[in-house]
């Protein structure tokens, strides 16, 4: 790089910097480079899946890709360059709570701008956020894993190998929880990048990629007023339900968070104490969001899931038969066997996690 070149970010599978342009040249560019000198076929698929996306995303939230390039032998995505930093870089230590719902707000709704040209963004975090741009306005990038598609499901894979980033994945997208991908898997993200503005620190550690699955899938985070205590309660109550662990839980629009967001930043500037409300009543979704909770089978995933943990302690093998008519929804039933999987759930209780990733 020479000196017309200023890193934005290194993420390690790619690297973000604003190449700075003469008075004649024009405006700057921003390019996302694949930083391995031989990169996998997917990066380089996700790098032209998301020029192919150019002309869904819209300027004002997006950053915008322009072409790929090809230089020296490595591959690289020109974008349009509305200024800004990476959200990445300012985080490590709480942000004041005035600076962080202004930030919120406008995150917010380039989300909401996103789901409502019909796309998921599927790996939502600080570094794919820029903020601080030349308008005021945050923009979204990192589209190379976005999806058309309003619901789709994620297979159950080994977790170094989903695609995504595991400390902001939703439950759904780790494939162990026999539930679809969706706009609120956004949100689940959302939840985790506010939190860690808030705190300075993401709502879970972990040493291994399994490790983060069994976080997402299986652990409640210590509430962000718990963590700062500067952090107003219906603040640290709005991150909590973005992480809820199943969908139906979390708030079902950007939309809504953003509506609960400006409410709290109204009260803030005005009394610098945020007023307990009733979250997400704005939050009805734009299109039928039919629940996938399974009814009517608890006794039935209650023997699946107990007989599973029961071999696991004991090292006793056991034959479970799933029975009944075609349609009835026996594969429904054994799906539910997904969200504790790996690991299992009866372990999680125990203590024995650390032990159970040892012994496999």
């Amino acid at each position: 790089m020479d000196n017309k070149e200023n890193v934005l970010w290194d993420g390690g599978e790619r690297v973000l910097w604003r190449e700075q342009s003469s008075a004649a040249a024009g405006h700057n560019v921003l390019f996302a480079r694949l930083a391995a000198e031989q990169p996998m076929p997917a990066s380089l698929d996700r790098l032209a899946h998301e020029l192919a996306l150019k002309d869904e995303l819209d300027s004002a939230w997006a950053v915008r890709p322009l072409r790929l390039v090809r230089e020296n032998g490595q591959v690289s995505l020109a974008f349009e360059d509305p200024g800004g930093e990476p959200l990445a870089r300012l985080l490590g230590t709480p942000l004041e709570i005035g600076y962080f719902l202004e930030l919120a707000i406008g995150i917010a709704a380039a989300l909401g701008k996103l789901h409502q040209r019909g796309l998921v963004h599927k790996d939502l975090k600080p570094a794919h956020i820029l903020v601080h741009c030349a308008d005021g306005q945050p923009r979204l990038t990192g589209f190379g894993l976005a999806s058309r598609l309003p619901r789709e499901r994620q297979a159950p894979e080994a977790p170094e190998t989903i695609a995504g980033t595991l400390a902001y994945m939703a439950p759904e997208q780790t494939g162990r929880m026999n539930r679809s991908i969706d706009s609120r898997s956004d949100l689940y993200a959302l939840g985790v990048t506010f939190y860690q503005m808030l705190t300075g620190v993401l709502p879970f550690s972990a040493t291994d990629a399994m490790e983060w699955v069994h976080c997402h899938i299986a652990r409640t985070p210590l509430p962000p007023s718990a963590r700062v205590e500067a952090v107003p309660a219906v603040i640290s109550r709005i991150v909590m339900k973005l992480l809820a662990k199943t969908a139906e839980e979390r708030y079902q629009t950007a939309a809504g968070v953003e509506h609960d967001l400006r409410r709290c930043l109204a009260d803030w500037q005005r009394q610098r104490h945020i007023d307990d409300f009733t979250l997400d009543e704005h939050g009805t979704p734009d299109r039928l969001m039919i629940p996938e909770k399974l009814y009517g089978r608890e006794r039935e995933v209650e023997t699946l899931v107990s007989t599973f943990t029961r071999i696991v302690e004991t090292g006793v093998p056991e034959l479970v038969l799933v029975s009944g008519y075609s349609g009835i929804g026996k594969s429904s039933v054994v799906n539910e066997l997904h969200k504790i999987l790996v690991p299992p759930r009866g372990l999680f209780a125990s203590g024995k996690f650390d032990q159970y990733k040892r012994d496999i």
